[in-house]
């Protein structure tokens, strides 16, 4: 008897006929410089380009579990979003106003990914973690601002002298705490270790995503609400004209 390679012979899985490749992508394998999601892109679309058209190419071991844990996480990302609006919207009892509190997000997401891209650090399970995180971390800047908007409304003053009002007085707040948490993320973005690089991208996110939407939430957010409230009231407007209208061609 003597032992010899040959090629390993086709498994089936049913009917078709399949064939297993185990190349080392576990994150210790890689590069410095390469993530793991780069590398899987780069041998897909090798393989896609080499093996015929009706191959099916299916994942494993960790390049499987990052695959699986992203879409788990863009999944856990809108069921932020949706929670944080439902609980906005029985606060505000309004609709609108939540849309306007939210407009932080997506600043922060920006923020996050420049930053992200700034330190040369990819989109992981971490960063996205942070994503995640940003959605309730952010959206307390707009509440304290649009809140009090509101009450100021409630008491009569005019759109524009009640969100100027609202920004002289809770621009403090708002820097006090956006400071604080950024303070709080900067040992994980700077921290060293076992473990440290994987982690930093979670600081860099929450420190990235946090600085640019506070800068930007004290412009947009303010010019979105007045855009909404003026909506709201010439709705309100409309609906009384028409009432009084109503109740005078009454007989």
């Amino acid at each position: 008897m003597r032992w010899r390679r040959s090629p390993r012979p086709p498994d089936r899985a049913g009917s078709p006929t399949t064939s297993g490749c185990a190349p080392s992508l576990s994150p210790a394998s890689l590069a410095p410089s390469l993530a793991l999601g780069d590398a899987i892109d780069s041998l897909t679309a090798i393989a896609t380009a080499q093996l015929p058209a009706n191959t099916t190419i299916a994942l494993g071991g960790d390049a499987r579990e990052l695959s699986e844990s992203g879409n788990e996480l863009l999944l856990a990302f809108g069921l932020a979003i949706l929670v944080v609006f439902m609980v906005l919207a029985s606060q505000f009892e309004s609709v609108v106003h939540p849309f306007t509190v939210l407009m932080a997000v997506p600043l922060a997401v920006i923020g996050a990914i420049f930053t992200l891209k700034l330190a040369g650090a990819t989109i992981n399970l971490y960063s996205q973690i942070g994503m995640i995180l940003l959605v309730g971390l952010v959206t307390k800047n707009s509440i304290l601002l649009v809140d009090y908007a509101n009450q100021l409304r409630a008491k009569g003053m005019e759109v524009v002298d009640a969100m100027l009002e609202a920004g002289r007085i809770r621009l403090r707040p708002i820097l006090m705490t956006s400071v604080a948490t950024i303070m709080g993320a900067i040992p994980i973005a700077l921290g060293s270790g076992a473990g440290a690089t994987a982690r930093r991208p979670l600081g860099y996110a929450i420190v990235g995503g946090i600085a640019f939407s506070t800068v930007l939430t004290l412009f947009v957010v303010p010019v979105v609400w007045m855009l909404a409230e003026r909506g709201l009231a010439r709705r309100r407007a409309i609906r009384e004209a028409t009432a009084e209208f109503a109740t005078v061609e009454a007989p």
